[in-house]
This record gives structure tokens, C-alpha cells and sequence, in this order.
């Protein structure tokens, strides 16, 4: 069976929703977590109600972990793939080249950051554009590019919907070309592993744009954003995004040996918290496709956790662990929250610990707790606001 037939017929019967709830006192700190929390103000990875993630083998179609998979979520600068998509099919069937230029309308400049700062009436080539939105997720390079392709944006946003369609994206609908907040722009974990593998598969002399790690635009050094890149073994693309609705979004393709993964985590509380929760995933995908596992601990280390956490929707015996990069490490006034994944299990109940001063060596703890209750790793998010980065 073909990636989209396994990625279209998998079953997710199997998720339901599950709340936690556990109080543990350290000293005379007592630390409640439990759903009974203030809306908004705290949005933890797994436990988000936004979280989903998907791991497939790109090239059975076989799926390794799967959390949320189907439920819609705002795709914000992923939105931008399908961007990518359509500029390699009208590449590869002639209608438009890499030289070409493109002309930039007041609307194109007008988006919001992230952007080239491209000036109205000015000019810039097809080629810049793929590597503005590859490395710099330029808003503004992504409406001059669909205005180039669609003659609107509008009508971008129309042909970008049915062509997803017609890759077996059923539950996805684009309303721009850049993913800045729309409503009514929706798509589901399993649409992007579709789209991801589409990319790969489709147009493989153009995916290199993807594994860039910047370009010269103006005289101007443009990095790329995706820090998987550099910090994750095999890693060559593909995109990340955040709005403040969506969280923070990650679709990646990593290959070790003669095996690819393609993972999607969507609605992380922060960007280190989103690679750790992708370098997890892969690693345990790799893991079980018997591809040694090449750990890196110091480039994914998670942050300081949340106060309080809520399940998110889990099928049994998909996720089997969720990194913890805390050990040794010390924590100054911060909170540390435990979820356990066990497979073959729902959730086990959530642990939390809380430290007011500085504890050497807490991690190690925490790891002997979840051993001690047939756990393999934890998981969480920091407790205060995030900030777009």
C-alpha cells in the first residue's frame, strides 16, 4: 500500500481523551496539576490541547507514533510547503523559472514579519523566493510568490486547497500563501506527513532548498530557522512555523542508513520544547526500525516545566517515552513536571516536583521516580508566556 493510502485509511479509532490530576509535596512545597487551570496561561507540549504529532517511514508508509493526528490545527508558516509545492510543479512543468522575476505589489509588502522587507514595485527572482521562505519563512517573498502563480493571492489560496486535495489532504484548507492567522486555515498532522512525503517524492532535484542553511539576499546573510538542521543526526529539512493560536510547529525529515522518517509536532509551548519533542519521536521511530540511535543531549535540552499540564489525546502504545534533558542540571526556582508515557498503557499519572532554591542533580531524581514507576522519560513545558522568536 502506497504512504497516502496507509496515511488516509490508518485508524485512529483508538484516541480518546484522558485527563491527569496528582499532587506531590517536596518539603513544605505542595504542587497541584489537574485541569483546573487559568485558560491560556499555561500551554504545555503533550498536554496541550492544540499538541498533535505523527511520525511515518517514508518509504513503507508505515506509522510509527501518531498523538492527535487527525484533529485540525492551524498550520501557520507550514502553510508555506504547499507554497513550495506549487512553485516545484510550475518549475518542473516550465510555466515559470529561476530567474524569473517577480514583480512586488503593496499587499506582498504589507505582510507581517517575518519578511524580507521586500518594497513595493520592486523586483525580485523565483529563485530568492524559495530560499526567503525556505531559510527566513518570509511572509512577504510568499504573497509575491502566489501572486506570481494564482495572479492573487486569493485565487493562490484556492489552488493551493484543491491541489492538497488532490494529494489526499482531505482535511485541509489554505486561505493564504504564507499561513499568517486565519480562522478558516485548518489542516491535521497526517495532511502535512502527506504533503512532506509528497515534497520528497515529487521533486527530488528541488528539495535541497530545504537542507539550506542561508542565503544572500541584498547583500544581507539570511539564516535558516530550523535549528534540527545542525542539531539533529540526519536531519535535511524540512519547516517550522508559529503563530501565537498554532504554538509551535515543526514538520522534519531525517534519514540514517537506507531509512527516512517523516515527523510532524504541532501546538509545542517553545521552540526547544518542539526539537526536543521531534528528536524524540524520530529517535524512538529509528529505534524501532532497529536503526541505531545517535543521541545528542546537550543540543536538546528542555527547558524549565510547567505548573500544570492537561493529557492531550493519546492512542495506547504510541508514544513510548517524551525526552526529559534536565538531568544534572540545576534548576533555580522553577518547576518540574513529570508525564509518563508507557507503552501499551494511556497515560500514567502525572508527577510533579517543584523546587524553590537551587538542587544539584534533580534530574537524576526525577529518572530514578519514573524508572521507579516503570517509566521511561517525562515531559513538560515552561510556566511563563512565550514570546515569538
Amino acid at each position: 500500500m502506497t504512504l497516502a493510502a496507509v496515511l488516509r485509511h490508518f485508524t485512529h479509532g483508538s484516541l480518546r481523551r484522558h485527563a491527569l490530576s496528582a499532587t506531590l509535596a517536596i518539603g513544605p512545597i505542595a504542587f497541584g496539576v489537574g485541569t483546573a487551570t487559568a485558560p491560556g496561561k499555561v500551554w504545555a507540549q503533550v498536554g496541550s490541547a492544540r499538541y498533535a504529532s505523527i511520525v511515518v517511514d517514508n518509504g513503507s508508509g508505515r506509522v510509527m507514533e501518531a498523538a492527535n493526528a487527525d484533529s485540525l490545527r492551524f498550520p501557520a508558516s507550514l502553510t508555506k510547503l504547499m507554497t513550495l509545492y506549487m512553485a516545484f510543479e510550475a518549475l518542473k512543468d516550465h510555466r515559470v523559472w529561476l530567474g524569473q522575476t517577480i514583480p512586488v505589489s503593496a499587499w506582498a509588502s504589507s505582510m507581517e514579519p517575518s519578511k524580507l522587507g521586500l518594497v513595493p514595485g520592486t523586483y525580485f527572482t523565483v529563485s530568492d523566493a524559495i530560499l526567503a521562505i525556505v531559510t527566513k519563512s518570509a511572509n512577504d517573498a510568499a504573497c509575491a510568490l502566489g501572486e506570481l502563480l494564482g495572479g492573487d493571492e486569493q485565487r493562490f489560496a484556492q489552488m493551493m486547497t484543491m491541489r492538497a486535495r488532490a494529494l489526499g489532504m482531505t482535511q485541509t484548507t489554505f486561505r493564504n500563501a504564507s499561513g499568517l492567522p486565519d480562522p478558516a486555515q485548518t489542516t491535521t498532522a497526517r495532511d502535512l506527513a502527506l504533503l512532506a512525503h509528497h515534497l520528497i517524492q515529487d521533486f527530488p532535484e528541488d528539495y535541497h532548498y530545504f537542507s539550506e542553511p542561508m542565503f544572500y539576499f541584498h547583500g544581507r546573510q539570511i539564516p535558516n530557522h530550523d535549528r534540527m538542521l545542525v542539531a539533529y543526526e540526519g536531519a535535511d529539512g524540512l519547516k517550522t512555523g508559529y503563530t501565537l493560536a498554532s504554538g509551535h510547529n515543526l514538520v522534519t525529515s531525517a534519514v540514517r542508513g537506507q531509512v527516512r522518517l517523516i515527523g510532524v509536532v504541532l501546538g509545542a509551548r517553545s521552540n526547544p520544547e518542539r526539537d526536543a519533542q521531534m528528536a524524540s519521536l524520530l529517535d524512538d521511530g529509528f529505534e524501532q526500525l532497529g536503526v541505531p540511535v545517535v543521541h545528542h543531549p546537550s543540543r536538546f535540552r528542555m527547558p524549565s516545566l510547567i505548573a500544570s499540564a492537561e493529557a492531550s489525546t493519546l492512542p495506547a502504545g504510541s508514544l513510548r517515552y517524551v525526552a526529559l534533558r534536565q538531568h544534572g542540571h540545576r534548576l533555580r526556582g522553577r518547576f518540574v513536571a513529570v508525564a509518563a508515557v508507557h507503552r501499551g498503557t494511556q497515560l500514567r499519572p502525572l508527577l510533579a516536583v517543584a523546587h524553590a532554591r537551587a538542587m544539584g542533580g534533580v534530574g537524576h531524581h526525577m529518572l530514578a521516580a519514573c524508572m521507579g514507576h516503570g517509566l521511561h522519560h517525562g515531559c513538560g513545558a515552561r510556566g511563563r508566556e512565550q514570546r515569538k522568536t
